[in-house]
């Protein structure tokens, strides 16, 4: 059995970001990945392609939540929030009405490769108290089915016979994340609620069906979704069902309408952006 036909197959595309990191970008604001909006793929072992990090900028609207394979970074925000994590953990974050972050390497780093995913935010909730969490390795679930590992990092997984749990059980609005990694020949079987987006990106190796390493496969009407390696592959996985609610973007901020737009650049440029205090989650 080959791995179920993708509904849409996208590449990343090389660019870069904050003080010159180097990263690949799939992002779509039109609602075709909704409820995800971006998805970077940060990988570098150049130390001046990554150590410049990302300066303290800001964020209305969305949450972010960022998976480390290799490396570290480092978390600080206008709420006085502050935080590590390194190979194998996660930074969430939910911006909500207003905070300014910045994310900058470990300077003992050798090398970045890790991902930062963008997840919208219902119109409910566009503006409710920002929001942070460090996640650890440790807290995370695994799955182990037919040669292929699933760890469960935000939500909920059915993955073969097994259901797994991650530590970040609200990430947007029912959405989640894992991380699978299969050995060569490996069978990953997916159960998928009705009305559920699936989101494959490959960061090594292949799964058939032209799935190649920086390839992004979208799934948006199956409940169920078989995928094969032959050469053995790892996979940044992300489940969630769209909002179908207006899209509007300007560079760091994410809402339903142009005034809504408006409204957080001059919230910015007069400093009340991120005036509440944060919560740790």
């Amino acid at each position: 059995m080959p791995t179920t036909r993708p509904d849409e197959i996208r590449t990343a595309i090389p660019t870069q970001d904050g003080a010159g990191v180097k990263i690949r970008r799939v992002h779509d604001f039109t609602g075709r990945l909704d409820p995800f909006l971006l998805l970077d793929e940060l990988k570098a072992r150049a130390r001046e392609d990554y150590i410049g990090g990302f300066p303290p900028h800001p964020h209305r609207g969305f949450e972010t939540l960022t998976y480390l394979i290799h490396g570290g970074l480092t978390h600080q925000d206008s709420m006085g929030n502050r935080g590590e994590v390194h190979a194998g953990e996660a930074q969430w974050m939910s911006a909500g009405r207003g905070v300014i972050h910045s994310e900058m390497p470990l300077l003992d780093s050798d090398g970045l490769h890790g991902f930062q995913v963008w997840i919208n935010l219902p119109a409910s909730r566009k503006m409710d108290p920002p929001r942070y969490r460090d996640i650890r390795a440790t807290e995370m679930a695994t799955a182990h089915t037919d040669g292929a590992t699933l760890k469960a990092i935000a939500g909920h997984w059915h993955a073969g016979t097994e259901r797994v749990e991650g530590p970040l059980a609200h990430l947007g609005d029912g959405a989640a994340m894992a991380d699978a990694r299969m050995e060569p020949g490996a069978r990953l079987s997916l159960a998928l609620e009705p009305g559920t987006r699936l989101i494959a990106y490959v960061y090594t190796g292949s799964l058939g069906e032209g799935l190649d390493t920086a390839r992004m496969a979208v799934w948006s009407e199956q409940t169920r979704i078989e995928l094969i390696s032959g050469e053995g592959a790892g996979l940044l996985l992300l489940r969630g069902r769209p909002l179908r609610e207006p899209i509007r973007h300007h560079g760091p901020f994410v809402m339903n309408t142009d005034a809504e737009i408006r409204q957080a650049i001059m919230d910015f440029e007069a400093g009340r952006l991120a005036t509440p205090p944060a919560s740790v989650a």
